[in-house]
């Protein structure tokens, strides 16, 4: 069966003035959450960036803060939650500056999101094609018709055999798998410069996590886009990954291309958990973006 060809994709409204090379720039982003009399520091001084065309995998393990700083980027954190520092800035302009009405149109149409626990994240009330139909008519004016025709022609292209029928169906009906390239249809079908995937193979069997990241790559190639990836497996970020910052106990302790931080891991925490996690197996080869060399 042939590989269904990706939607055209949109016009992307102009860039803002670009005050570096990076898409992304995160600088001294520090997180706080009360805690009793006090407050409890969840992110502390985390600075990062992510180049245009770039994968970069944010790993650490359960509580690192990864995931807090993806929420930071996104403008997701929970009410309690506070940026007591720091500045995000995508494409030149300050997310942290915006309230939360603009900061979600950048979330709703450039910058995209892929959540963990595909099933959990799907509204069991409604159907699929009714979850992808609305946020394109919304975010982008689509009329339904050519919605409804964006979406079918998402699913055929993330993989799914009967787009027609899964577009017809509830969240219930699907696998697990479906779902995770449901939510991946969703993220990509603005036609976003960012997208944040925060640990899109967790749950999914060993066969369904290869054909994920590899939808993923290939999605990053046609459509130019620079992912932010948000994981605890080292043998997901060997897979895609172009650079690694590898964060512990809210702190970025390493940051660095995957090909070096592989071969010659600096930080003892980093080579700790290489070698719980990977246990001596070779990564393949980051991914490159077409006519760019390997960072």
């Amino acid at each position: 069966r042939a590989r269904a060809s990706a939607p055209a994709p949109l016009p992307r409204p102009a860039a803002a003035p670009v005050r570096s090379t990076a898409l992304l720039q995160v600088e001294g982003l520090t997180v706080t959450y009360p805690d009793g009399a006090g407050t409890r520091t969840v992110v502390s001084d985390v600075s990062l960036s992510v180049e245009r065309g770039e994968v970069l995998g944010l790993v650490g393990e359960s509580g690192s803060g990864k995931t807090q700083t993806a929420f930071a980027i996104l403008g997701l954190l929970p009410r309690n939650a506070t940026v007591a520092g720091g500045t995000v800035l995508f494409d030149g302009t300050s997310l942290t500056a915006l309230d939360k009405k603009r900061h979600g149109a950048f979330r709703g149409r450039r910058i995209a999101y892929i959540p963990q626990e595909p099933m959990s994240n799907l509204d069991p009330a409604f159907t699929v094609g009714h979850q992808l139909v609305e946020p394109m008519r919304a975010v982008l004016g689509l009329p339904r018709a050519r919605a409804k025709a964006r979406a079918l022609e998402l699913l055929e292209r993330v993989g799914i055999a009967d787009p027609a029928r899964t577009f017809a169906a509830y969240p219930h009906e699907i696998s697990g798998g479906m779902a995770q390239r449901v939510l991946i249809a969703g993220a990509v079908s603005c036609d976003p410069d960012l997208l944040i995937a925060d640990e899109p193979t967790t749950a999914l069997d060993v066969t369904v996590q290869a054909e994920v990241l590899d939808l993923l790559r290939e999605l990053r190639a046609e459509r130019d886009m620079t992912v932010l990836l948000v994981t605890h497996d080292f043998g997901v970020v060997a897979d895609i990954c172009d650079r690694v910052a590898v964060m512990r106990a809210g702190r970025v302790v390493e940051d660095r291309d995957a090909v070096g931080l592989f071969a010659a891991p600096q930080a003892p925490y980093t080579r700790t958990l290489l070698e719980s996690t990977l246990e001596g197996a070779s990564p393949r080869g980051p991914l490159t973006a077409p006519g760019k060399d390997r960072r």
